[in-house]
């Protein structure tokens, strides 16, 4: 961010243009105090959210399905100074989400910011497609956000109404993970643009069930991010799920379509898409809810 100049209080009151500006250079805000819970945070865009937010100050709880990258992403933020605690496990685990607010709140004492960014994709035509796939993606990424929520829903609600009786006003976050194949939908992901397009009505229905109690919820949507679920396909390129392997990874000649319809004509990275939840995670965002915020270089399927 480019450095902004600012009032050095020294010569207030005299006229304008006498006052002396002094430069500083960091972001606009802080996250001193605050708790943030991320899933899916132990490598790709959910790790790169993780370190952005502890830079900004928040201790944060990583959660990912496998616990060595949860430890090394939790291991970077605490040799960086910041503060982190780790809980591996899978949110599509019914009894999981009320673990995971309570390891939370346990570790920090309070949620302020929840980011739901867990998932993968698990690709096929319609006619291919089995329950179990479709299944599988409304799983983990509209039912396990659904619950996670749930969960906090206690501690957040309870703890807005006594803020609210004391005075001051105190935002929390919830960032819920979308795509473009959610927002415009996209052939062979029929299970994991209806599970994107429905974490969208969950952001806005709970937008405005939470308002009273001072809880932006909002969602960023993604477009190509360069990780290993967008890899250039090689067939040998899988993930574990429940001791499933599932390639993963995009046609060569598809991506060079979608890079050469993005209008900034390259894929994003981990850190520019983390830089979209980051926002929704600051005060920048008090005064916004419900909203999608598409981070995808202007790319529409």
């Amino acid at each position: 961010m480019r450095d902004a100049p600012v009032d050095s209080g020294e010569n207030r009151g005299q006229r304008p243009g006498n006052f002396r500006l002094c430069y500083k250079s960091s972001v606009p805000f802080s996250l001193d105090g605050k708790s943030a819970l991320v899933t899916g945070a132990g490598r790709g865009i959910g790790r790169a959210i993780a370190l952005r937010l502890a830079a900004s100050g928040a201790a944060v709880m990583v959660n990912d399905l496998d616990s060595e990258p949860a430890a090394g992403t939790a291991g970077l933020i605490r040799s960086s100074g910041g503060q982190a605690a780790m809980l591996a496990g899978d949110v599509t685990d019914p009894a999981f989400p009320q673990q995971l607010v309570d390891a939370t709140l346990a570790a920090s004492g309070s949620i302020d910011i929840i980011v739901n960014n867990a998932g993968y994709t698990w690709d096929n035509v319609i006619q291919k497609m089995t329950d179990e796939q479709f299944d599988a993606m409304i799983a983990v990424h509209l039912t396990a956000p659904f619950r996670i929520l749930r969960a906090a829903s206690a501690y957040l609600r309870e703890t807005a109404k006594r803020e609210l009786a004391e005075g001051p006003r105190v935002m929390r976050k919830v960032v819920n993970i979308t795509s473009i194949s959610g927002t415009d939908g996209n052939p062979g992901q029929a299970g994991y643009s209806s599970a994107k397009a429905g974490i969208i009505g969950l952001t806005k229905t709970l937008a405005k069930e939470w308002g009273r109690y001072n809880i932006n919820v909002n969602a960023v949507g993604f477009g190509l991010i360069e990780t290993r679920l967008t890899q250039a396909l090689s067939g040998d390129a899988s993930i574990d799920i429940a001791g499933r392997k599932i390639a993963v990874g995009v046609q060569p000649k598809a991506l060079e379509a979608i890079r050469q319809t993005c209008p900034l004509e390259r894929a994003g990275t981990p850190d520019e898409a983390a830089g979209a939840v980051l926002f929704f995670c600051s005060p920048l965002s008090d005064y916004v809810t419900g909203e999608v915020l598409l981070c995808s270089g202007g790319l529409h399927f």
